[in-house]
């Protein structure tokens, strides 16, 4: 089985993003970028299915500037065969996402694709559905569990009330969420290896699509910054601050 994963050059989940004074975009000037981290989980997914013998080969593919091969040599590093980058200055919209992964994915015969569920930075949810729809896949979003069967898969997904189980034929896309599995480190040795890896640098106009933009950012503005909250005395305190100050009860 040849598998397919995508992963997104983001701010480290673990930084707290800055806004550009003119309230551009975000700065991200000196800033730690990391894979996205539901990425991450999709990456580990595939390994995992690799140790298991089900997977014969785990392609990345990231899609962006240069500097997305950083990310692609991280994946490489965890377990992955091979990397593609897609190297463009164009919007990375959502549209623009699936149509490029559905290139590859036909190219590449791609048994089975695993994407992060969401990025963290622009928090879009789409790229996975419209990759499905795009290529006439079966799908399957916000896999907490995956389980391989000779007819295809099962994934087990959380929805309002309870668990969902679906059974997918080959080849399918599912994109995962944060119970799935916890990623691994990549040890040293192994980031040693993940230099001499393939990684096949290509173009949009290669693969044959016309990068559009169909969003335009306005503006970006920081969150409003929280008051320091108050302690009460006694209840009667409480009640009459949510009364005659905060006027949410009368």
């Amino acid at each position: 089985m040849n598998i397919l994963v995508a992963v997104k050059r983001t701010i480290d989940a673990n930084i707290k993003a800055k806004v550009k004074p003119d309230r551009s975009d975000i700065d991200l000037n000196n800033i730690k970028m990391a894979i996205n981290p539901f990425c991450e989980i999709a990456v580990e997914e595939a390994i995992r299915l690799k140790e298991r013998g089900i997977a014969t080969k785990i392609t990345v593919v990231s899609i962006g500037s240069k500097a997305c091969q950083e990310q692609i040599r991280t994946a490489l590093a965890l377990g992955a065969d091979n990397g593609i980058l897609i190297e463009t200055a164009d919007s990375t919209e959502p549209l623009n996402v699936a149509k490029l992964l559905s290139k590859i994915i036909i190219r590449e015969q791609i048994s089975l694709t695993i994407l992060g569920k969401q990025s963290i930075d622009a928090d879009n949810n789409q790229t996975g559905q419209m990759l499905a729809a795009l290529n006439n896949m079966p799908q399957a979003t916000f896999a907490s569990e995956v389980n391989v069967k000779e007819d295809g898969i099962e994934v087990t997904r959380e929805v309002d009330g309870g668990l969902q189980t679906l059974r997918l034929s080959l080849p399918a896309v599912i994109t995962t969420d944060l119970r799935l599995n916890e990623p691994r480190y990549a040890s040293l040795p192994n980031i040693m290896k993940a230099k001499r890896k393939p990684l096949e640098v290509t173009t949009p106009d290669e693969l044959g699509v016309v990068m559009k933009s169909h969003i335009q950012l306005l503006s970006m503005l920081p969150p409003i910054e929280r008051k320091a909250g108050i302690k009460v005395n006694n209840v009667d305190d409480l009640l009459e601050k949510l009364k005659f100050e905060a006027k949410v009860i009368s």
